[in-house]
């Protein structure tokens, strides 16, 4: 298929690079310039980009900057014709994704929210899980590409669940690593090994995907982004918007983003979320350590 794909951060380099090896005729742009792809044509412009292509993915850091790709100055949508799919990884607000749909669709637009779980190493070795709002038949059309980048597919509805049920899946995350960073934090200062502790945990009922994908760069004092803090951090007050949109009240999330905030304040912005231990550590005046490090 002729796919535009238009940022190549750390997620998007890579799924555009599947894209590439998997045969797609492939045209990139990045808002920083500088970046290209093996295989694919690097455009000027997002305009540009989205030339005579069947499909353009986005994949940028929030909601202004999906706006500003698609409808700001060369922005997509100035080459955008009927019949082509709009298909968007980045994770972003759920009413505003239905307002861009809404505004594409009279143009004769599709629109897809396909936000991604899977992290960088997802994303490098194809094996990211796309969670999608759409219509079923535009959806089909994009299978190959989905096929590329990824392992599964999961349409949650129409335009705006994909992205509602990323926010779902993020709060949950969020929330699963900062009691393990707690628990390590505590066990850490009331003299509990952390090498120790890990059978435990992976043994009983507190296992979990997220424990289990970062204890090993924990325990390694391995902080370099495969999910930067800042992203994870606006990921939690697009879900602490989405609850007041929905008047659902958050407690456990509002003070995770309390923690988020001052880690971000501390410095540890561009580090893996996974550096909110960092900050846990300082006020206990521990570290965590595993034999690793």
């Amino acid at each position: 298929m002729r796919v535009a794909f238009l940022g190549l951060g750390i997620m998007g380099q890579a799924m555009a690079a599947n894209l590439a090896k998997a045969g797609h005729e492939v045209t990139v742009w990045n808002r920083t310039p500088g970046k290209q792809i093996e295989g694919a044509r690097t455009a000027a412009t997002a305009a540009e980009a989205a030339q005579g292509v069947e499909v353009v993915w986005l994949c940028v850091s929030d909601t202004a900057a999906v706006e500003s790709v698609l409808f700001g100055e060369s922005g997509a949508e100035q080459s955008l014709t009927e019949g082509m799919i709009v298909a968007d990884s980045s994770t972003i607000s759920p009413s505003a994704t239905r307002k861009f749909a809404e505004r594409l669709a009279r143009r004769g637009v599709q629109y897809v929210d396909s936000p991604v779980t899977g992290s960088k190493t997802g994303a490098e070795s194809g094996t990211l899980l796309f969670i999608l709002g759409g219509e079923e038949q535009t959806i089909e059309k994009l299978k190959p590409l989905y096929a590329a980048m990824g392992k599964k597919i999961f349409r949650m509805g129409e335009v705006g669940k994909g992205q509602s049920a990323k926010l779902v899946m993020n709060l949950q995350i969020a929330l699963i690593y900062e009691g393990f960073a707690e628990a390590l934090t505590l066990g850490a200062k009331l003299g509990v090994d952390a090498e120790n502790l890990m059978p435990l945990i992976q043994a009983s009922m507190v296992r979990s995907g997220v424990v289990e994908y970062k204890a090993p760069f924990v325990l390694g004092r391995d902080f370099a982004a495969n999910f930067p803090l800042k992203l994870m951090s606006k990921d939690i007050r697009l879900a602490l918007e989405a609850g007041k949109e929905a008047r659902v009240k958050l407690p456990g999330l509002e003070t995770v983003g309390e923690i988020y905030e001052m880690a971000i304040e501390d410095g540890h912005a561009e580090l893996d979320y996974a550096a909110t231990l960092l900050l846990l550590e300082k006020w206990a005046g521990v570290e965590v350590k595993g034999q690793a490090a």
